[in-house]
C-alpha cells in the first residue's frame, strides 16, 4: 500500500465511522419498555410477581394498561422495589373524559410522563363526527395534562389509516395530526398497526418530526393471509393482510425505521403482543431481539 493509498483509505474510513448507520458506527436501544397489556392475564394472577418476571427478562420500563385493583401508592412502591419505571398509561376515552384530575393525580404518583389514550371504539366510530370530536377532547386534555406535567398522547391501530368519507377522504390519522396541537396532543406510532395498514412510519417521522416520543414495537408478518382476524383494529371489511409476529420475526424493517427514530422523536421504545401464544417466553425473544440489534 503506497502512502497515498493508505491515507485516502484511513479518511474514508474515518468519515465512515461519524456517519449514522455506518458499519463502525452503529447504535443500539437504550432503555426498552414493556405495554404490560401483553401479560394482562398474567398481571390479574400475579401482578407482583409478573412485574418480577417482566424485569428478569431485562425490561427496563413499563407502560401499564389499568391498575388491577392495585392502589397507585402500591405499584409506585413495587416499582421502585424492583428497579423498573414506568413512563406512560393507557387510559381510555371516558376517563380523560369524565375523571382527568384523578387521573393526572395518579399519574404523578406513577411519575408518569404520558397519559395516553390507546383506542376508539367500534361504536363511537360510526359517529359521522367522531374525528372532530377526538381532536377537541385531545385538545383540551392535553392542556390540562401539561398544567399537571404530563404529557397527553393517542396510540393508534390501522382503522385511522382508513380514508373517512366523513372528511372528504383524509385519513382520519392525518387530520388528527393536522387539527391538534403539536406542543400539547404528541403520538405514540404503534409501528405493527402502521405498516400492518400499509403505511410507512419513516415517513410520518419525517412529515411531522418530534411528534412521536413514544412508539410501540411489535412485528407484522406479510404472508399474504386474510388479516380478518384483526378487523377491529385494521377496521371492519380490512384487505390488509398479515398477522402479528414476535418482533424480528416479521417484515417490518427495524434497521431501517430506527435509524430515523431521532427524527420522530422518539425516546421510548415499548414493546408489545397483543394475544402471544406463550407471553414470557414470546416477549423474551422479542426483547433478546431488540438488545442485539444495531443500526
Amino acid at each position: 500500500m503506497t502512502r497515498r493509498t493508505f491515507l485516502h483509505t484511513s479518511l474514508a474510513a474515518a468519515v465512515a465511522s461519524a456517519l449514522p448507520g455506518s458499519a463502525i458506527a452503529q447504535r443500539k436501544l437504550g432503555a426498552i419498555g414493556l405495554q404490560l397489556y401483553s401479560v394482562r392475564d398474567l398481571m390479574k394472577a400475579d401482578f407482583a410477581g409478573t412485574l418480577q418476571k417482566v424485569a428478569a427478562i431485562g425490561f427496563k420500563e413499563v407502560e401499564f394498561a389499568g391498575l388491577f385493583d392495585q392502589t397507585p401508592t402500591h405499584v409506585r412502591a413495587l416499582l421502585d422495589k424492583i428497579g423498573l419505571k414506568a413512563p406512560a398509561s393507557h387510559v381510555d376515552w371516558a376517563t380523560v373524559e369524565n375523571k382527568l384530575p384523578a387521573t393526572l393525580e395518579t399519574a404523578r404518583i406513577l411519575d408518569h410522563q404520558f397519559l395516553i389514550v390507546p383506542w376508539i371504539g367500534e361504536a363511537e366510530r360510526k359517529q359521522p363526527d367522531i374525528w372532530k370530536k377526538a381532536a377537541d377532547l385531545f385538545n383540551k386534555a392535553g392542556k390540562e395534562s401539561q398544567k399537571a406535567g404530563i404529557q397527553f398522547a393517542y396510540h393508534q391501530h390501522g382503522f385511522e389509516f382508513v380514508p373517512s368519507p366523513a372528511l372528504g377522504g383524509k385519513m382520519p390519522y392525518d387530520y388528527l395530526l393536522e387539527n391538534t396541537d403539536p406542543a400539547v396532543v404528541k403520538m405514540e406510532l404503534d409501528i405493527c398497526w402502521t405498516v400492518a395498514a400499509e403505511q410507512d412510519p419513516v415517513a410520518y417521522f419525517k412529515k411531522h418530526p418530534g411528534r412521536f416520543p413514544l412508539v410501540h414495537v411489535k412485528d407484522w408478518l406479510k404472508d399474504g393471509k386474510e388479516a380478518s382476524a384483526y378487523a377491529g383494529a385494521l377496521g371492519p371489511g380490512t384487505k390488509f393482510t398479515g398477522q402479528m409476529a414476535n418482533v424480528g420475526s416479521g417484515s417490518i424493517d427495524w434497521k431501517r425505521i430506527f435509524a430515523q427514530a431521532d427524527t420522530g422523536g422518539v425516546e421510548h421504545f415499548i414493546v408489545e403482543h397483543d394475544n402471544p401464544k406463550s407471553p414470557l417466553d414470546d416477549l423474551g425473544a422479542s426483547y433478546a431481539y431488540l438488545r442485539k440489534l444495531t443500526f
